[in-house]
């Protein structure tokens, strides 16, 4: 029975996406560059801005008191070797949702480096705690249904801020959804272990957040209003998300996810 209602499950969402996003832009099309261009304009949408500065303010409480004490706990427990393949099996793990993405941008050429990494990193990576696929030139790339929502012409939407998760929109909060509801192995830990799904759930946020300790904590220090930075720098990195392109700007949303990069060593500009 969930089998079948999956595929209305994930319609639905995609109906509601289009919805609160404001709909398609005029004479939006399969064309990425439209979809770009239409998200480069809604740049400084943010209706909710004094909401948002609240939100933003419980969320780095909760950053200072909780995250970034067991992000660093987990860094001193974990050697570097160690910590690098939990990164590369979290990775491993997304592959079946970015290789779907992939496809359904019509992005053959990335969905074939999607499925080899899979294939490579799931059998001689020893179910990816290894990423032998970037090793001999199959770099890891990110991908998601907010990506694709993009690139298929959905607005943006308002910019808002997500308690605990952080910055986002409705464009990219519908994908998130719709990705956890299609992503085999939280379909499969939700049917037999649904512990394994709030494990895997804290484990990428702990290790994002470890990986992007030094770069916050330096925008935090520095920028004159820490909110329209993040904002800006949230932004600009899904922006770089959208046309495919590798972004060395630190991660303020940790539950979504990195590029690959290696931390602590991130440079980063940003415009505000």
């Amino acid at each position: 029975m969930r089998v079948r209602r999956l595929p209305l499950i994930l319609i639905g969402l995609l109906v509601a996406g289009l919805a609160v996003s404001g709909c398609a832009a005029p004479g939006a099309s399969s064309d990425p560059g439209a979809a770009q261009s239409a998200s480069a304009a809604d740049d400084f949408n943010d209706p909710y801005e004094e909401t948002n500065r609240g939100v933003f303010g419980f969320n780095q409480a909760v950053d200072e008191a909780v995250l970034v004490p067991v992000a660093k706990t987990y860094r001193t427990v974990l050697p570097p070797p160690v910590r690098q393949s939990v990164h590369d099996f979290l990775q491993n793990l997304d592959g079946p949702v970015i290789f779907a993405n992939d496809m359904l941008q019509g992005e053959v050429k990335l969905a074939g480096n999607t499925l080899a990494r899979l294939l490579l990193n799931t059998t001689v990576g020893i179910g990816g705690m290894f990423d032998v696929a970037t090793l001999i030139g199959i770099p890891y790339h990110s991908n998601d249904l907010g990506i694709t929502f993009a690139v298929w012409g959905f607005a943006a939407g308002p910019y808002v801020i997500v308690p605990v998760l952080g910055p986002s929109n409705p464009r990219d909060l519908a994908g998130r959804v719709g990705d956890g509801f299609g992503d085999p192995a939280n379909y499969f830990a939700s049917a037999h272990m649904l512990w394994a799904v709030v494990a895997r759930t804290a484990t990428t946020g702990i290790d994002e957040r470890s990986r992007n300790i030094e770069s916050l904590a330096d925008i935090e220090r520095t920028a004159l209003d820490n909110y329209a930075t993040i904002r800006s720098l949230y932004r600009q990195r899904r922006e770089a998300q959208i046309r495919h392109e590798q972004s060395n700007l630190p991660n303020p949303t940790p539950i979504q996810g990195g590029d690959g990069a290696a931390d602590p060593s991130l440079s980063y500009s940003i415009a505000k």
